[in-house]
């Protein structure tokens, strides 16, 4: 076992002022950042444990969303009334997304902080750019059947594990982050995560000592949602792909469209490209086909994986013909 310091700050200016030391991580839930210490592949010299902090609370905001407290455990997001009234794509996401146990534990920031399931991460024998920059991807001439389809470089195929996340950047959601100082920034969660370039490693644009602090929903957008997952086993399992769909008619044409993927990125995958084939449009198959392929056009499979791309274009046109279908009812 390494060797490492541990801190409890009690407020947030301490806990930024800790969290801002080389070498320190934070702490709340821990379902993640845990494990990857057990495995020796993340190795703080300092935890700070920022549990304690007032981050626990779901308000309402004036123009009719949500600030959802960083430190809100995922089983008290998802049952919440609020949540399952007006944004129950959050709900479905947060549900399908591990066991009940660990959404007892796991934190909304931490969960869109989580690091990749990629096995070759979790492997320290195996050289990954995510883990030792330059090291190399073992992915890229591996078995890599659960990688990345949309996004990716040569330097890394991983993907986002989150299910939540993906249901966020569909509703549009905003990061609030707390910085020394108390420098305070909002960032859109679908800018929050970087592009792969060369830099794999850099995942988020959180800067040293900046903390996460809430999650704001703005008002929710018309229509019904719905998040449908494919995975290998329906308990407790990471997504092959995952859509998260919200759609609104006007009789029989698309008034609006909110299109974003799961499994298949670095990051949870807004589809503007699916959206545009869709407003404006007739609701048929047709139309749900087009937007499909169009969502896919940029689509790369590494010989493993190849199947996601199919699969992920029958996956979105399901979960469209049953929101459709259900709004005309």
């Amino acid at each position: 076992m390494r060797e490492f310091a541990y801190e409890r700050p009690t407020d947030a200016a301490g806990a930024i002022a800790a969290g801002a030391v080389p070498g320190a991580k934070f702490i709340c839930g821990g379902t993640n950042l845990l494990d990857l210490m057990k495995l020796e592949i993340e190795h703080p010299d300092r935890l700070v444990d920022i549990s304690r902090l007032p981050l626990r609370e779901i308000e309402e905001t004036d123009d009719g969303g949500l600030r959802i407290g960083a430190h809100v455990d995922n089983a008290s997001l998802a049952i919440d009334q609020r949540v399952r009234s007006r944004y129950p794509l959050v709900s479905q996401a947060v549900v399908s997304g591990a066991s009940a146990q660990l959404r007892n534990k796991a934190s909304t920031g931490g969960n869109l902080l989580q690091r990749t399931r990629c096995m070759y991460f979790y492997d320290p024998s195996s050289p990954c750019n995510k883990r030792t920059p330059g090291a190399g991807c073992s992915a890229m001439g591996g078995f890599n059947r659960f990688q990345a389809i949309l996004g990716a470089s040569d330097a890394c195929i991983a993907t986002h594990p989150s299910d939540m996340a993906v249901a966020l950047v569909a509703l549009d959601a905003h990061v609030q982050l707390l910085g020394p100082n108390g420098a305070e920034r909002e960032i859109a969660l679908r800018d929050f995560y970087p592009p792969v370039n060369e830099t794999p490693h850099i995942e988020t644009v959180i800067q040293p000592g900046e903390l996460i602090t809430h999650v704001r929903l703005p008002s929710p957008p018309p229509g019904r949602h719905h998040y449908r997952k494919v995975r290998d086993r329906a308990s407790y399992e990471f997504a092959l792909v995952s859509v998260a769909a919200i759609v609104s008619l006007n009789g029989e044409t698309i008034a609006s469209a909110r299109i974003a993927f799961g499994g298949v990125a670095h990051r949870p995958w807004r589809s503007t490209e699916a959206e545009e084939q869709l407003v404006g449009k007739p609701a048929t198959v047709q139309t749900f086909q087009t937007a499909a392929d169009a969502a896919l056009t940029s689509a790369k499979g590494r010989g493993y994986n190849d199947f996601k791309i199919p699969l992920l274009k029958r996956t979105l046109i399901t979960t469209l013909i049953g929101l459709t279908n259900g709004e005309r009812q």
